[in-house]
């Protein structure tokens, strides 16, 4: 099993709305058995709150649900728990590695690093623009599952 862990500041706006889009992703491919998904911030500020409301908006009108999601913190045992840890920005990458102290397996990357165009996610609390992050984490998580089938195989 494959386990991939979205990550951005707060874990109310950009890494849920990851986690879910990946999440259907996997589902509609049939992948459930071969990679999960979940996500976290690495601050303290939003810690048991529920995703934004623009995320889940956005979410809602493409189909998807994320119901019963609050933030929860990265923690430094996480790196030995999943195979990827992916930060929506280059802060959340500095961040993560503050967190988790090392990455001696080179588990630790942004989203859109597996895209044609790696760049940062912005985040939509401050932009209000949660059409663009949509589309750029859509980018991302399409781009992961296309590398993740490649690398690991598509049996």
């Amino acid at each position: 099993m494959i386990k991939v862990l979205f990550v951005c500041h707060g874990n109310i706006c950009r890494s849920p709305m990851a986690e879910f889009v990946f999440r259907d992703m996997i589902k509609k491919n049939g992948l459930e058995s071969r990679i999960s998904c979940e996500s976290s911030a690495t601050s303290t500020e939003e810690i048991g709150n529920s995703v934004h409301y623009g995320t889940k908006k956005k979410l809602k009108e493409v189909g998807i649900l994320v119901e019963g999601k609050q933030a929860v913190q990265l923690k430094r045992s996480d790196y030995d728990k999943y195979d990827l840890l992916l930060g929506m920005e280059q802060r959340n990458v500095t961040n993560m590695l503050r967190i988790l102290g090392s990455d001696p397996e080179g588990k630790v990357r942004r989203l859109l690093d597996y895209s044609k165009h790696p760049r940062d996610i912005a985040d939509p609390w401050y932009t209000g623009d949660f059409e663009t992050t949509y589309q750029d984490v859509y980018e991302g998580c399409d781009c992961l599952l296309t590398y993740l089938l490649d690398h690991y195989g598509n049996k």
